[in-house]
């Protein structure tokens, strides 16, 4: 158990969150998820958490397992062409993890995904925590434009989720 990692995400709260992406910033998340899904069947979702319970850090949840819980309980996957793509933030980590439904995920592979991740997370460690979601939504856009162009149907809401 690392007590660093354990005293992070006992002591990050949803204000913490809120500090990092304020109201503004989350409704210009919004706005960028859906500007994108303009250009694309693909589906985007952003989800941020602050931190882990207790129980899950006890068991060493990782921030991948987690986006993989997530992605599921969301329902990532249940899009039509198979080509939905969940941006996860775990703040108290500042790990990014990106989980993408198995039609873009055999387009744009793990490594595509992973360069994503640590551009953003590289933001992250500057402070520009919305400056590095938006280039992460852009990314992704940009490679569901390439893999899925046209316009579809909006099946996952475009809202933020903080969890």
């Amino acid at each position: 158990m690392n007590i660093k990692r354990l005293w992070r995400h006992l002591t990050s709260s949803p204000w913490r969150v809120k500090r990092v992406l304020p109201r503004y910033a989350m409704l210009a998340i919004e706005r960028a998820i859906r500007d994108s899904e303009r250009t694309h069947r693909g589906q985007i979702c952003f989800a941020i958490e602050g931190g882990l319970d207790l129980g899950p850090l006890l068991r060493g949840r990782t921030a991948r397992q987690r986006a993989i819980e997530i992605f599921s309980r969301l329902r990532v996957w249940d899009t039509e062409h198979n080509n939905g793509v969940l941006i996860y933030l775990l703040l108290a980590d500042h790990d990014v993890e990106i989980v993408a439904d198995r039609g873009i995920h055999a387009q744009v592979g793990r490594e595509g995904w992973e360069k994503i991740c640590r551009e953003m997370e590289s933001a992250f460690r500057e402070g520009r925590f919305e400056d590095g979601v938006l280039a992460g939504i852009r990314a992704v856009g940009e490679l569901l434009t390439r893999h899925y162009p046209g316009r579809g149907a909006n099946e996952i809401p475009d809202k933020p989720v903080m969890l």
